[in-house]
């Protein structure tokens, strides 16, 4: 029995834009700063940690991303809802979770 996965679709596609807003807000929070350093030693260390930290929120923003695009590309080729060690369906819960996920339960504890 094939299962339906629209709206598992739609949440990707969902989540697909939600990844990239972020991914364009914290580029341009990098590479256009809204603030100059200033002279003083404190605030660029100040300006330098927060730089650092959106530099990591990006990373996993990226990370996101693929997995989602990942999930939809299953999806296109049939294979959206296999566990990828033993080839079970993955449960319906797990998917409303974790959508992209490539796991079923037993193999992703």
């Amino acid at each position: 029995m094939s299962r339906d996965f629209s709206a598992a679709k739609e949440r990707l596609l969902e989540l697909q834009q939600e990844y990239q807003n972020r991914i364009d807000k914290i580029e341009d929070h990098i590479y256009n700063p809204q603030d100059d350093l200033n002279e003083h030693w404190d605030d660029q260390a100040i300006s330098m940690r927060d730089n650092e930290m959106r530099k990591t929120l990006l990373v996993e923003a990226k990370q996101g991303l693929t997995y989602v695009k990942n999930a939809l590309s299953r999806i296109d080729n049939g294979t959206y809802g296999e566990c990828t060690v033993c080839g079970e369906d993955i449960e319906e819960k797990r998917l409303e979770a974790v959508p992209y996920a490539t796991l079923c339960m037993q193999h992703a504890s």
